[in-house]
């Protein structure tokens, strides 16, 4: 977060010490042009506009409610709902995902995502790792990476805004950047953070000449640090005066700008907060088309509240349709402006439920297998992807691993996910997956 003025203590300009110190202490990631240069040559990529939307389901859906329906299972397993056909001959899905079977053909469905933990927890689906082991200062998340290797593409523009809220489980929050630092952490441009993107009474001319002020202490620090703190806050400054000095990041979260019929389509949603996890806001999925349009990297979303350990299908039934309206909306938008080779999307959650029903109606936790969606990024899609036994306990055709989906991402956005590295504390290089290879089904 990045504010001009403050409470007391002040200094005699009427800056606070703590907000003005906010500046070097944003989470808005990006690299100085130098780094920018150094990271392309380290990592063998071109400079480009790809993009990631990562939309997460807290609490993990109920695979066999959703792509995976087990028809020939005993009805305390396979449940109330019906597959329906859709466009793509021979793939069906639940029949509260209407339009999403209209639209197959545009989306890959995971029905084999094995891996998992049973930990309430937006890690794994952020940084494709399990939480244990980790090294000193954790596992960045996949937009951190990318802020570090590829850094904005515009200076205005932060690589990685965080869409999702504050969460009252506060585990749906656990990815960090790690190691990467703060300067590499998600931009949350909500409550606060929203309201700090403009400039609050300082003029361009004191902006300036404070930045003056910031550079003339460059030389100083850098003869003084050798832990690559001062990288880090060199990040910061570049982002938050790009931020501070162009109206391109507040004009893309404003919607009253987007045409009025495609705000239609995407729907309006629920602004309260389900269970103790996220809203179902239709909006979120039509700002991360505008962020990414605008040349945001990674955006990443969490919508709902998917923990169904009791009345699981009436809970289907409530939040299914709006979940089938935005992703729909996000995908055929994309199709619609020409960003369907550039920007991958992925839909997933935790974990998977429980083959059998509970007592209370619902499905419980169930790490062994899950299921993902994912369109878009000039992928093959149109497919499903792996099969669970009889009972969708079990993978038993090409369980696909989180890393996996994490070299496609990564592949997708032009890095190599077994070359380009990054430092952990230490100094010692990370691949960006350990030893997983890009799907082979979809590039």
């Amino acid at each position: 977060m990045l504010t001009i003025y403050g409470k007391s203590p002040r200094f005699c300009d009427g800056v606070s010490r703590r907000n003005f110190l906010k500046i070097g202490a944003l989470g808005l990631g990006g690299l100085a042009l130098p780094q920018l240069l150094q990271a392309e040559s380290q990592s063998g990529i071109r400079r480009s506009h790809k993009a990631i939307i990562m939309i997460y389901l807290p609490g993990g859906p109920p695979h066999q409610d959703l792509f995976d329906l087990k028809m020939d299972a005993p009805l305390e397993i396979r449940g109330e709902f019906q597959p329906i056909s859709t466009n793509v001959p021979g793939i069906q899905i639940c029949e509260h995902l209407p339009l999403l079977a209209k639209k197959a053909d545009k989306f890959a469905f995971l029905r084999s995502v094995v891996g998992a933990v049973d930990e309430h927890s937006d890690f794994q689906c952020f940084t494709g790792r399990l939480s244990r082991n980790q090294p000193p200062g954790g596992w960045p998340s996949i937009g951190s990476v990318i802020s570090k290797v590829i850094g904005p593409t515009a200076p205005a523009i932060p690589p990685f805004v965080g869409l999702e809220p504050r969460m009252q489980h506060r585990p749906y929050n656990a990815a960090t950047p790690g190691f990467l630092g703060t300067a590499h952490n998600a931009f949350h441009p909500q409550g606060e953070g929203k309201s700090d993107m403009v400039l609050n009474g300082v003029t361009l001319d004191r902006l300036s000449d404070r930045r003056s002020l910031l550079a003339s202490f460059d030389h100083f620090r850098r003869d003084v640090d050798s832990s690559g703190l001062m990288e880090g806050l060199d990040a910061f400054t570049e982002q938050a005066f790009g931020v501070l000095t162009s109206s391109r990041l507040v004009e893309a979260l404003d919607l009253a700008k987007e045409d009025p019929r495609v705000v239609e389509r995407y729907g309006k949603g629920d602004p309260k907060p389900h269970g103790d996890a996220a809203p179902m806001l239709m909006e979120q999925f039509l700002m991360a088309r505008r962020l990414v349009e605008a040349g945001a990297r990674v955006v990443t979303v969490a919508f709902g509240f998917w923990d169904y350990h009791g009345n699981n299908h009436r809970n289907c039934k409530a939040d299914l349709p709006l979940l089938d309206q935005g992703v729909t909306a996000l995908v055929q938008d994309l199709h619609d402006r020409g960003l369907d080779k550039d920007v991958s999307v992925v839909v997933w959650g935790e974990f998977g439920r429980t083959p059998t029903i509970n007592k209370d109606a619902g499905r419980d936790h169930w790490p062994r297998v899950s299921c993902g969606l994912l369109a878009c990024g000039g992928m093959k899609t149109g497919q499903v992807i792996g099969a669970t036994d009889r009972l969708g306990g079990e993978a038993i055709e090409r369980p696909v691993n989180f890393q996996e989906v994490f070299a496609t991402l990564y592949h997708n956005l032009g890095l190599d996910p077994n070359r380009a590295t990054v430092p952990d504390l230490s100094g010692r290089p990370h691949y960006l997956v350990d030893g997983y290879e890009p799907m082979r089904e979809l590039i």
